[in-house]
């Protein structure tokens, strides 16, 4: 019985060995699948030391292929279960929804892309920060329930970034996008009365699109939470200016790619995501008049106080 038994599992091990030299071929194919989706779960959680070149991720993906490689080796004999268990897996990912073909191709190019091309990180915003100047009136000026507000940021989705597929986590971010394209496309600067901190409402700044610093981060706070985002107002002593949450370091890969290669493609050629962020790791992205894309160049670097709307 055991020489049976023996002879029998003996046959079954040699049909399901892959001859020379296409056993090293598939081995090295599913070596590839599964470290991306490894080392992209591993990058994401791990502390970035700002290594020259990424140098640190190099080594980190290097190290991955080599356990992975030396794992699947020696399941040599059982290659092609293997492979077919990790592809049932990601079809069964890709039909319900869940990680799968889509996802590890998005990721690995999220993840390529941001490695060539690293956001540029500010300042820590720290929780203890100076009184926001003229609270309550600026407050009051941010009519984000008012329907003339609305009606113009439903406006501004639908001539921007209408047709953007296969993004739905960030649905409404690249909707955020369009009205900061919308506002600051329109927008036209002009001082206070002398002597005088003039704040107007969101529906007044509405109708010509002009006012100084505090008028236009007034109606980018309204519009932008009008539609579901998450605006806040930074002051920086002589400047304010908005900010939009777009979450945290995982979703900055994926903002970073759709601003410098779907979004604003032509605003930000040659340039650096610029954003700040907060005690509780979370990023947020400038949103000023003086920027030509969401992530644009500071124009203040001294924070003194943020006031943010939930």
């Amino acid at each position: 019985m055991v020489k049976i038994g023996s002879v029998s599992l003996a046959k079954i091990k040699q049909q399901l060995q892959v001859r020379k030299p296409w056993d090293n071929v598939i081995i090295f194919a599913l070596n590839i699948l599964i470290a991306i989706p490894v080392f992209i779960i591993i990058h994401q959680n791990i502390i970035d030391p700002n290594w020259y070149f990424q140098i640190d991720r190099i080594f980190l993906f290097l190290l991955i292929l080599v356990v992975i490689q030396l794992v699947l080796r020696l399941m040599r004999t059982i290659i092609i279960i293997c492979l077919v268990l990790y592809l049932i897996a990601l079809a069964y990912g890709t039909v319900f929804g869940n990680y799968g073909f889509q996802s590890v191709f998005e990721d690995y190019r999220y993840m390529v892309y941001s490695m060539k091309d690293s956001p540029n990180p500010q300042d820590l915003i720290l929780s203890k920060l100076l009184p926001f100047p003229n609270k309550s009136k600026i407050l009051r000026a941010i009519e984000y329930d008012s329907p003339k507000i609305r009606d113009f940021a439903l406006m501004a989705t639908l001539k921007d970034f209408k047709d953007v597929r296969g993004y739905p986590q960030y649905r409404t971010t690249i909707q955020c996008f369009a009205v900061f394209k919308e506002i600051n496309s329109r927008w036209n600067y002009v001082s206070d009365p002398k002597g005088k901190d003039y704040i107007a409402r969101a529906t007044e700044s509405l109708r010509y699109f002009s006012g100084d610093c505090d008028d236009h981060s007034i109606l980018m706070a309204s519009c932008v939470r009008a539609i579901g985002g998450t605006p806040r107002l930074i002051h920086t002593g002589g400047h304010i200016y908005p900010e939009i949450l777009v979450g945290d370091r995982n979703d900055l890969e994926t903002i970073n790619y759709l601003i410098k290669k779907v979004l604003f493609v032509s605003e930000s050629k040659g340039k650096q995501i610029h954003y700040h962020i907060d005690e509780r790791g979370q990023i947020w992205l400038n949103l000023d008049y003086t920027a030509t894309y969401p992530g644009g160049p500071f124009m203040s670097e001294e924070i003194l106080g943020a006031l943010t709307l939930n």
